[in-house]
């Protein structure tokens, strides 16, 4: 009778966490801002809002975002955040949270005019913290590409003030439209079409259900229409908040623009929007067998408690649930567009925060190169453990000036700073093969292709020193340009391909979580050529690059060809690292 193997789950699952409201210090307590209306806030909605005719209470973790959302920078007296994202899994409470910063901006102390609270402050809020007014003419909408999506909300706002609250601001409630103040203050639901949204004055926006905002619904113009509104409110602190669950990849809605702005913006290529993006999502490794579900939805459910458990165990095992989405809307993951090469999860389930690389390391790189529209890579794979690391990207900023500005010169990759790059990594680690691809692109000067005469320089300067060669022998011999338009070149690649993304699900492949590495991974899509499938844009005019996926593939293909290489000495047992790859 054959064993039965006990899948190993560990006693504690650790969410993947991103924004502040889940982070802790290092004192390990959770962080929270310095000055924030947030404590305003939290007093009034007890006050005025209300739950099954009880007193609202906020769960911790909503109280934690709630300060957060209403910081302040105490010089400028602005909000800390302009946009908010808050992605969750199915049945958190988005909807009434919604509702309830809804309110506030209604009727409640949304604005900070100055005044800090004193000692006893009549107001109930903390000494030194700031005291909100409410603002003048507030013009709230709920937003969604659907009446259907709007009444979630809408329908909240019935039940949700006391009778105090009604009585004292003057509250009248109809299906699509809230006011107060007798006409002066509106909460209204829009569902109308971007034109007819176009110029108005509101003061904050809640945009519901914003991975449902696509180009053919008009998605996408109603979100662009809402930012200018609030771009251009007179006193600029017009705000929106946007409510989500897992994004579908691939489908471009408005919630995958907005992930993609932040995460340029975390990586460093693109300018801070002033997004305050809260998720809390299962771990990569999380499996969807019965041994890790509760414990999974457990830790990605937050202080949700009132979520059922079990009901939801049956309804992810259920086998008329497909598994994608399963893990959006209960796991809370994004998972792959059905194209996609690799799904975020498996990517970052390779990250090893406590590897590097370190002075005199045995390495191979790869170079991918482009002269404007691409981006340029280089990357690095330590031959020892296989660890990935970028050592340097290059693409046109987001803010590039466009052909109409003037004085507007066309962008160029700076050619010096990238040898300077590749002069720095011969200088620190044992380079032991180096492959560069020149791409396509031709020099505006000579003629010559961008990258030959650098490439003939780094062949030159260190070719002597490499293991292996790119071009053995005859009248293209070289020590380092690797072409890939070269159909040889072509299949081993493809090759490469397979035995990259292999490596990955078998977690074989470690890297240290370089963050625009990840974002070209994540970027790469199925491509099928004569010899099996390998990488490509989405498109060929996408802006989203792959280029630093490309260099990974081609250094994980260079550390196999040296391991594999017969001419390499059997070393003796020395100093050396010891990584255990799970």
């Amino acid at each position: 009778m054959a064993e039965q193997t006990i899948e190993a789950v560990p006693d504690t699952i650790t969410p993947v966490v991103i924004g502040p409201t889940w982070t802790r210090g290092e004192d390990g307590l959770f962080i929270r801002p310095l000055f924030t209306l947030g404590w305003h806030v939290l007093l009034w909605t007890a006050a005025y809002l209300q739950h099954r005719g009880l007193p609202w209470r906020y769960t911790s973790e909503q109280v934690r975002l709630i300060l957060w959302w209403f910081a302040i920078d105490p010089e400028t007296g602005a909000f800390c955040y302009r946009d908010a994202v808050l992605q969750r899994l199915k049945g958190w409470g988005k909807d009434p949270f919604g509702a309830t910063l809804c309110a506030v901006e209604f009727v409640g102390p949304s604005r900070w005019l100055g005044r800090i609270a004193g000692p006893d402050d009549e107001s109930g809020v903390p000494e030194g913290q700031p005291v909100g007014e409410p603002h003048p003419e507030p013009w709230v909408q709920v937003a969604a590409v659907s009446k259907d999506q709007t009444r979630n909300t809408m329908i909240i706002f019935g039940s949700l003030f006391t009778p105090q609250a009604k009585s004292e601001f003057g509250i009248e409630i109809g299906k699509e439209v809230v006011y107060a103040h007798k006409g002066l203050a509106r909460i209204e639901a829009v569902t109308s079409s971007p034109r007819a949204l176009e110029g108005g004055r509101t003061t904050f926006t809640l945009l519901n259900e914003t991975h449902h905002w696509i180009d053919s619904n008009q998605g996408h113009e109603m979100a662009a229409t809402i930012e200018r509104n609030a771009t251009k409110s007179a006193d600029g602190s017009a705000r929106t908040f946007a409510i989500t669950n897992a994004f579908e990849p691939g489908e471009d809605s408005v919630a995958e623009q907005t992930r993609d702005a932040y995460e340029a913006a975390e990586a460093g290529r693109a300018e801070d929007p002033g997004i305050l993006y809260d998720s809390l999502e299962a771990p990569p490794e999380a499996k969807l067998t019965k041994p890790w579900l509760a414990k999974v939805i457990e830790a990605v459910r937050g202080d949700s408690t009132w979520l059922d458990i079990p009901r939801i165990v049956k309804s992810i095992l259920d086998p008329r649930n497909p598994p994608s989405r399963s893990r959006r809307f209960w796991f809370n993951q994004i998972v792959a567009a059905e194209d996609a090469w690799m799904a975020r999860y498996e990517w970052d389930a390779c990250k090893r925060d406590d590897l590097r690389l370190a002075d005199g390391d045995e390495v191979v790189m790869f170079f991918d190169g482009s002269k404007s529209d691409d981006a340029t890579g280089l990357v690095a794979c330590r031959v020892s453990d296989g660890l990935v690391s970028a050592l340097g990207v290059w693409q046109k900023p987001s803010n590039w000036p466009t052909p109409n500005t003037p004085g507007f010169v066309p962008y160029r990759v700076p050619r010096d700073e990238v040898h300077g790059v590749v002069e720095n990594a011969f200088a620190r680690f044992k380079v032991v093969a180096f492959f560069a691809d020149p791409g396509s692109g031709q020099d505006d000067d000579d003629g010559e292709m961008y990258w030959d005469s650098y490439i003939d320089t780094w062949g030159q300067t260190w070719g002597a020193k490499l293991a292996l060669r790119s071009v053995l022998s005859g009248p293209k011999a070289h020590a380092v340009r690797w072409d890939m338009r070269d159909s040889r070149n072509q299949e081993t690649f493809t090759e490469a391909v397979k035995r990259a993304h292999a490596d990955v699900l078998q977690r074989q492949l470690v890297h240290d979580g370089h963050k625009v590495l990840r974002t070209h991974v994540i970027n790469a899509r199925r491509r099928t050529n004569r010899w099996g499938v390998t990488i490509g844009k989405e498109h060929r005019e996408s802006a989203r690059k792959i280029d630093l996926a490309v260099c990974m593939v081609g250094a994980r293909m260079l550390r196999r060809m040296i391991l594999n290489s017969p001419k390499r000495k059997k070393r003796t047992p020395g100093k050396g690292r010891v990584v255990v790859l799970r």
